[in-house]
């Protein structure tokens, strides 16, 4: 069934399983009605029979005799007004026949009394007698050889039969259409709760966080408004990270476009050779600070898209740490500072998202690494402890007040007198991979003597 509404979709189908279960029902019972009914009728007939068999053995066959043979009783349209009842004339729709042992008809009714002897038959039959179809009841020989045959014209026994048509058809076919209309109003009735949730989605503002609630819901739409919320809550999530994420882009690219800019348009603009070449170099680190600005504002974007992603994998921890330290080794080589590694043999594996948590290692080892200064140090640490894995990335570069260290992770937050060129977005994304794996951040004093310590702590998988 497709298409149509689901008020229509349900009608038909509550119509449909009441009549595919009454009318088998109703059809059934009419027929077991019928045949008690018929049966009904053949004992009576019978009993019929038998009474007039016992009369005539009580008068005796020789009286009987004495009043000659083929004694007819005459039956007539117009009886007497006892025997005429409803329109119906009963004694001319019954009759009876006796006949002596040699087949000599002793008496008959008169609507009966043409019939040929029975021949030997007894028992039940039907046959055709003028415009009539009769039923014949017809008993074994008394000692005396008298039988006696009872009869019954089926058109009676049909009045019955309609009557009890009509009984068990009349009230399905008013009750249908009236059943149709209460059902109708039931199925109104009962889809009220989803006019009410139409209705509250029509009237549900854009970027509304609010829950969505229907008075009076039934338990069957529970799971559809809880999806319906959890979905709202999914949409307005994202719609607020790509609100985010434009409005950093917007901020962030550009200062370093007009900087590119100008120094284009200077280098344009000097008739000096060095001048120019100052301006294009310029230009060319504005360009280099642009592509980096954009590759950082990239992967913020992935892990909180990553947010919405269910499937995790198990992951080794060093390996991505090895990978992150091969990645960075430009930056390693270009900052003039010694990065010490300590990391356990084997593999130490989490349940998470590798793409995160390369760039929570990539941005700790770069953002110590710009903060340290020539010549300092920088040590990478990851061990197991109490079931978790454990990084620590240590500097002896000029540290973050302890009062200050809750604003750092804020995007585009750089501290005053910072020597690095970062933009405020490393500890921003540290912090977004650690969210996303249940993990704890810790900035704390460097034991180095000076500089910070960033403790991260990652729950293993439970074979590790």
């Amino acid at each position: 069934m497709t298409g149509g509404s689901l008020r229509g979709r349900l009608r038909w189908l509550i119509l449909g399983v009441l009549a595919l279960v009454l009318l088998p029902l109703g059809i059934y019972s009419l027929r077991r009605t019928i045949h008690e009914a018929d049966e009904l009728s053949d004992g009576r007939l019978a009993q019929s029979a038998r009474t007039l068999q016992v009369m005539i053995g009580q008068i005796g066959l020789p009286a009987l005799q004495q009043h000659g043979h083929g004694v007819v009783v005459p039956v007539t349209s117009d009886a007497t007004q006892e025997l005429v009842l409803h329109g119906h004339t009963f004694e001319s729709e019954v009759g009876y026949q006796v006949f002596d042992r040699d087949g000599r008809m002793l008496m008959a009714s008169g609507n009966v009394a043409d019939l040929p002897p029975p021949a030997g038959r007894v028992g039940f039959e039907d046959v055709h007698h003028g415009r009539y179809r009769w039923r014949l009841f017809t008993l074994p020989p008394t000692a005396d050889g008298v039988v006696v045959r009872a009869a019954e014209r089926y058109d009676s026994r049909r009045d019955i039969t309609n009557a009890l048509w009509l009984e068990h058809a009349l009230p399905p076919l008013i009750a249908l259409p009236v059943l149709a209309l209460l059902v109708g109003w039931a199925v109104r009735r009962g889809l009220l709760p989803l006019d009410a949730l139409a209705a509250r989605l029509a009237a549900r503002k854009p970027g509304s966080h609010d829950t969505l609630e229907v008075t009076g819901a039934p338990r069957e739409l529970e799971p559809v408004l809880t999806a319906l919320n959890d979905q709202f809550a999914r949409l307005e999530d994202a719609l607020e990270r790509e609100r985010r994420f434009s409005a950093d882009v917007a901020h962030e690219l550009r200062t370093p476009l007009a900087s590119t800019m100008i120094n284009l348009e200077n280098a344009e603009a000097s008739r000096d050779s060095r001048e120019a070449d100052a301006a294009l170099a310029d230009a060319r680190e504005s360009l280099a600070a642009l592509a980096r600005r954009v590759e950082q504002l990239l992967s913020l974007a992935r892990l909180e898209s990553s947010s919405r992603a269910t499937q995790r994998s198990d992951v080794d921890l060093l390996a991505v740490a090895r990978t992150a330290i091969e990645d960075l080794s430009p930056v390693i080589a270009d900052s003039d500072a010694e990065l010490d590694v300590a990391l356990p043999p084997g593999q130490l594996m989490v349940r998470g998202h590798e793409v995160a948590l390369a760039a929570l290692l990539r941005n700790l080892l770069e953002n110590a690494l710009r903060h340290v200064p020539s010549g300092g140090l920088v040590q990478l640490a990851i061990a197991r402890s109490a079931g978790d894995a454990v990084i620590d990335v240590i500097d002896n570069g000029e540290g973050i007040p302890p009062e200050r260290r809750a604003a750092v992770f804020a995007r585009f937050h750089r501290e005053v007198g910072s020597r690095g060129e970062g933009y405020g977005l490393g500890l921003s994304i540290v912090q977004r991979a650690a969210q996303l794996h249940e993990a704890s951040i810790e900035l704390l004093d460097s034991p180095l003597g000076q500089g910070l310590r960033v403790c991260v702590r990652i729950p293993l998988t439970s074979e590790h």
